[in-house]
């Protein structure tokens, strides 16, 4: 038997996967990565306000997607650092491969700050069970969705708010009943707004690019093309008319070739850990679902500190399953959305700095295709 041709190549990507875990292990004192619920902000004084988590096309607050920990060893400015992602709930809004609906925040701190203590914290004892809501009251936040909450009830002054909209949502919630009561209970409103809520855990992704037969898959796809030429000339034929000219079809077939083929590249790579809802890859190259809609280097803009923005992740389609967004109308819904970051990590103005991402949504022959 011949000697096999196989090239292996390790894997620098992480991999994230959701799972269930006590709420407590998902505070902020923790510096978790985590899907859904209330965002655990690093920077407890200056968190972002409603304006500026305000979605770009209906103009209403969005909502906390995830928020990926991933401090920089060699920055003593980034002991700490963490990436937010946030989206509209409004499924209109999500509209095919654009990102005007997100928006993305960073915030690092060093290790000696004004918020947490310089050893690690002790991950084996919860803390007491009012530390949630205290930290509400305590930096102001919205107790809907957890953001900037510059605005207070005006009967009560105990709970705050992002803005009059959320505010509406607690006062139909049960907030109405409970103002001024002495047992008020915690509103629920956002039992309707937020996402479920995930610990989002990682590992080092175990991949070996195998390139044996790869001579054979470029013969296969060869006969895929001119088959799929040959199909096209007999459907022109048979409706009579002379329809494209011969080079027309030949770039028909290739770039739906492309297209297959790209697909299918995500799907191998993909296929081995099904359920991962993110990919870890600090300045290196996004796992694209189409050969569509693909930024260049012009399309990333830079850092508003001047320097260029780097990929750092990228949010996976499998995580639409935990989100519970699927609708018999619309859904919210995304081939890929890939995070850019500042290359520098820069800490420069606010204690939360505005990054960019870029959505990519399935091509038509990917959607008419097999599933990943």
């Amino acid at each position: 038997m011949a000697e096999s041709t196989r090239e292996e190549k390790s894997s620098s990507v992480d991999l994230g996967f959701v799972e269930e875990t006590d709420s407590w292990r998902l505070l902020s004192r923790f510096f978790p990565s985590k899907v859904g619920g209330k965002p655990a902000w690093l920077d407890l004084l200056s968190v972002p306000t409603a304006c500026e988590l305000a979605c770009g096309v209906c103009g209403k607050p969005t909502v906390f997607l995830l928020q990926v920990y991933s401090p920089r060893t060699e920055q003593a400015t980034c002991f700490h650092r963490t990436v937010f992602v946030f989206c509209c709930r409004d499924p209109a809004c999500h509209t095919a491969n654009s990102s005007a609906c997100f928006r993305i925040h960073r915030s690092q701190l060093p290790r000696q700050n004004d918020f947490y203590d310089f050893e690690p914290p002790d991950e084996d004892t919860p803390p007491p069970e009012a530390e949630v809501w205290q930290a509400e009251k305590v930096w102001n936040l919205c107790c809907v969705c957890g953001c900037g909450g510059g605005k207070a009830c005006s009967r009560c002054h105990q709970v705050r708010y992002c803005g009059k909209e959320h505010q509406v949502l607690d006062w139909k919630a049960g907030h109405k009943a409970a103002c001024g009561a002495e047992d008020s209970s915690l509103p629920t409103a956002h039992v309707q707004l937020l996402f479920p809520e995930f610990d989002l855990v990682t590992e080092a992704e175990d991949w070996r690019e195998e390139t044996e037969g790869a001579g054979k898959d470029e013969e296969e796809k060869l006969r895929e093309c001119e088959e799929y030429m040959r199909q096209l000339r007999q459907t022109q034929e048979g409706a009579g008319g002379s329809g494209l000219k011969e080079k027309d079809l030949e770039a028909a077939a290739r770039q739906e070739t492309e297209e297959d083929q790209q697909f299918s590249v995500f799907r191998r790579r993909v296929r081995k850990e099904p359920e991962q809802v993110l990919r870890y890859d600090l300045g290196g190259v996004p796992l694209w679902v189409s050969r569509q809609h693909v930024p260049s280097t012009e399309d990333i803009p830079d850092c508003t500190c001047g320097a260029p923005r780097q990929f750092e992740f990228q949010v996976m389609p499998q995580l639409l399953n935990y989100l519970q967004v699927d609708s018999l109308k619309e859904s919210i819904d995304w081939g890929t959305l890939a995070v850019y970051t500042c290359v520098n990590s820069c800490d420069v103005g606010k204690a939360y700095h505005p990054e960019f991402l870029w959505k990519q949504n399935y091509s038509e022959t990917a959607l008419t295709g097999a599933s990943v």
